[in-house]
């Protein structure tokens, strides 16, 4: 549709800076919410972009997944255009060849909520033709020159230009900032902020899929998992200090990071890609032998000294929102960057639709403001000061096992429950999530303490997930539909399981470490008794491990 011209240039009702994923996918969210609403996004590269386009955020886990599947309504993509995910996978193996004598974590069959790996050039091409399709205005190579924010619900008016142009000014009610890293708006307000987190990451891509699956001919470790499909997991080498990711590409690219803690592996050992390759010789010596002699398949090569970062305000009843990577970021570990932008997506949405209805927007503003600082708290806990923790193979598959727990039965049912903007139920169940929250605070602190004192002993066997009936069952309940009644009961379910899991956490690290310092823990499963319910055991047991 023309948009009536005056003296600021075009009006629309949103512009969203930025046409990356976190932009592309709000836009499509809006016009799914509120289908008569004017949309412009305005991106700085030129598109179409290569495939295996140089980003983060190519693993999605369990909300990610939802939120491009069923909420956007992309899955017909997702299931001809990407890989299915096999689910997350943990190899012990720093400075080790011998792949089939470590300890492997992971599922020998896919769990089944599916999740995607995501070649980003390949879904961002694709996403801009759905958005323009769906009616979004969508202008490429468009440099944000000056954004001047409204006041007093004036308009927002920006100016924007592509290269040797002229500069051409635009007027919007809304303006959300989803430029990424560059974080435009973030940076003109002072709102950055700095993250109790300093771990740094280098990436790149090979033009070739790595085969992990043929890495070794042992007849016992091959049929650990019911189909020869490792290479579709994300599959984490993991050593004190560090972990280093491979994922697979549906261009037929294999995207490989690697990600550490300063304190034990500066980014001066690994900034460059034959430093990184020198430093994998040592490490990853296995995945060092499958790329020394493809060397000349090197499509790529980045860093970030520091990825991980906090911002002090996303959302502003003013209306403007950052989005995506122009907030927060949290770090790739467990891939949570597609579900933060679908929780914040969602809030700007539910946020502009009551703008658009005319309700107020301040008090709503301040409170999913709260929650989302809060799920970001909460998960950002799973992260700090637990990198000496990826060389255990005794205690980081015991934090797997809980932070996934603690995912699952929280957060996702949260999202797939659609009850992120449920005020009603969310302060029903205050006392429950206050809880959760504590717990899980308690666990990693409890975790750390283990890790210090763990014999890291590393047997030649594959813990598998898959072969534990309540982490399945867990993962299938995301697919349930519950009615008011039935959402809070599974968050006090969650509650009790979470209490549960932690004591019977509590009492293994007890049982092989008798002095270790327990208190924090045990007192707040001492001080807070949820209702009880009858769990089965629920760690990894010897029966489980499934022995080579």
């Amino acid at each position: 549709m023309d948009q009536p011209m005056t003296h600021e240039g075009p009006v629309h009702d949103v512009v969203i800076m930025g046409g990356g994923l976190a932009g592309l996918t709000l836009a499509l969210q809006l016009r799914q919410r509120l289908p008569g609403i004017d949309v412009l996004v305005l991106e700085r590269r030129t598109h179409p972009v290569p495939a295996a386009t140089h980003k983060v955020g190519e693993s999605t886990v369990e909300i990610g997944a939802h939120y491009l599947g069923e909420v956007l309504g992309l899955k017909h993509h997702l299931l001809h255009s990407q890989l299915k995910k096999f689910g997350f996978r943990f190899f012990f193996s720093d400075g080790r060849r011998d792949i089939q004598n470590v300890t492997e974590l992971g599922a020998s069959r896919p769990l089944p909520v599916p999740a995607w790996q995501i070649d980003r050039g390949l879904f961002e091409n694709f996403l801009v033709d759905e958005v323009q399709r769906q009616g979004v205005r969508f202008e490429g190579s468009a440099m944000v020159r000056q954004v001047q924010l409204g006041s007093a619900g004036a308009l927002h008016r920006l100016t924007w230009q592509r290269a040797g142009g002229p500069l051409q000014p635009v007027s919007a009610r809304w303006v959300i900032d989803a430029s990424g890293r560059a974080g435009l708006l973030k940076r003109q307000l002072g709102l950055a902020l700095d993250n109790d987190h300093p771990a740094h990451a280098v990436w790149f891509r090979m033009r070739d899929h790595i085969d992990i699956d043929g890495w070794s001919d042992d007849p016992d470790w091959r049929a650990r998992c019911v189909t020869p499909t490792r290479w579709l997991s994300t599959n984490h080498l993991v050593g004190t200090g560090y972990w280093v990711w491979l994922i697979p590409l549906a261009s037929g690219s294999h995207s490989v990071g690697i990600v550490a803690d300063p304190a034990f592996h500066p980014s001066s050992g690994m900034d460059s890609f034959d430093k990184a390759m020198g430093w994998l010789q040592q490490h990853q010596p296995r995945l060092w032998d499958e790329l020394d002699g493809k060397r000349d398949h090197l499509q790529d090569f980045a860093f970030f000294r520091r990825f991980s970062y906090d911002c002090k305000q996303v959302f502003s009843s003013d209306r403007w929102a950052l989005a995506g990577e122009a907030g927060r970021f949290l770090d790739p570990f467990y891939s949570p960057g597609t579900d933060f932008i679908a929780i914040g997506n969602t809030y700007i949405t539910e946020l502009i639709f009551r703008d658009h209805a005319k309700r107020p927007l301040a008090a709503h503003v301040q409170i999913f403001e709260q929650i989302f600082k809060s799920f970001y708290d909460s998960t950002m806990a799973l992260y700090q000061g637990q990198y000496g923790l990826f060389g255990d193979p005794e205690v980081l598959p015991h934090k797997v096992l809980w932070d996934y727990t603690y995912y699952w039965g929280v957060l996702a049912q949260l999202y797939f429950q659609n009850r992120l903007a449920d005020l009603p139920s969310l302060s029903h169940l205050r006392d429950e999530l206050a809880l959760c929250q504590r717990l899980n605070l308690a666990v990693q602190d409890l975790l750390q303490r283990w890790g210090q004192v763990s014999q890291r002993r590393n047997p030649a066997l594959m813990l598998d997930q898959a072969s534990m009936p309540w982490f399945v069952e867990l993962n299938r309940s995301l697919a349930d539909t519950l009615d008011d009644e039935a959402f809070r009961q599974r968050l006090r379910d969650a509650t009790a399981r979470l209490h549960a899991l932690a004591g019977q956490l509590l009492q293994r690290a007890q049982d092989e470490h008798p002095a270790l310092d327990i208190q924090m823990l045990k007192a707040l499963l001492d001080e807070r008794q949820p209702a009880p319910l009858a769990f089965e055991p629920m760690l990894f047991e010897a029966a489980q491990a499934a022995p080579v």
